[in-house]
C-alpha cells in the first residue's frame, strides 16, 4: 500500500467505528457524547487536510499533465464537496448528541455517519481505480515528488497525529506498509512525541 490507500484504510475503519459506536451509543451519557465529538474533531482535521491536498496540488498535476481525463478530474472535486457536506452533516448530529445525549439522538448521527460512509466509500474506490494507477506509473519521476513534498507540509503536530491516528487500531496490512515505508525512529518521534495529544485524548475513546 502507498501512502494515500494507508490513509484510505484509517478512514474506512474510523467511519465503521464511529457508526458502532453510536449505534450502542448509552442512554444519557453527556461524557460519551463528548468523547465521540472530540475523536470525530480529529477525524474531520486530519479528512480535511488530506482532501485539500488533493485539491490545491493532485488534481492540478494531473491536469497539467493532461493524461487524465478532466471529466473524471471534475468528478473528484465534485466527490471532495459530496463527502465535506456528509462530514458537516455529521458534526452537527454530534453536536446535537452533546445537546442531547438520547438514544434516538445517537440512532440519528448512526445514520448520517452511514450516509456519509456510503458517499466516501464511493469515492474512494473511485480514486484508487482509475486516478492511483495514473500516478503510480508516474510516483518516480521528479514532478511526482515535488507534489509529495507539497503533501507532507503541515508541521510535526499534525503529521504525528496523522500518524499517531494511523497506528491506533489500524489493518495490519496498512500498518506493515506503513512500517515498511517509513523509518521506525521517525515514527516513534512523530507517534509519541508530537502524537501524544492524540494518544492522550482520542485513542482512549476506542478503548471505552
Amino acid at each position: 500500500m502507498n501512502m494515500n490507500v494507508i490513509i484510505h484504510t484509517a478512514v474506512r475503519r474510523d467511519l465503521t467505528r464511529f457508526e458502532s459506536a453510536l449505534r450502542t451509543f448509552p442512554d444519557g451519557s453527556g461524557a460519551r457524547a463528548r468523547q465521540l465529538c472530540r475523536a470525530w474533531e480529529t477525524f474531520d482535521r486530519q479528512l480535511h487536510h488530506h482532501h485539500e491536498s488533493e485539491d490545491a496540488y493532485v488534481w492540478p498535476y494531473l491536469r497539467g499533465l493532461g493524461v487524465a481525463d478532466p471529466a473524471l478530474l471534475d468528478a473528484m472535486e465534485s466527490e471532495h464537496q459530496a463527502m465535506a457536506d456528509g462530514l458537516g452533516a455529521v458534526s452537527g448530529a454530534l453536536d446535537a448528541l452533546i445537546d442531547d445525549p438520547s438514544r434516538a439522538r445517537a440512532t440519528a448521527a448512526a445514520d448520517t455517519v452511514a450516509e456519509t460512509a456510503r458517499v466516501t466509500n464511493t469515492h474512494l474506490v473511485h480514486e484508487e481505480q482509475d486516478v492511483m494507477p495514473i500516478i503510480i506509473e508516474r510516483e518516480h519521476t521528479p514532478e511526482w515528488k515535488a507534489v509529495e513534498k507539497q503533501l507532507r507540509k503541515g508541521g510535526p503536530a499534525m503529521a504525528g497525529e496523522l500518524f499517531a491516528w494511523l497506528e491506533d487500531g489500524g489493518d495490519p496490512v496498512a500498518l506493515a506498509s506503513l512500517r515498511a515505508t517509513v523509518p521506525a525512529p521517525v515514527r516513534f518521534i512523530l507517534v509519541r512525541i508530537f502524537g501524544r495529544g492524540y494518544q492522550r485524548e482520542v485513542a482512549p475513546v476506542w478503548r471505552a
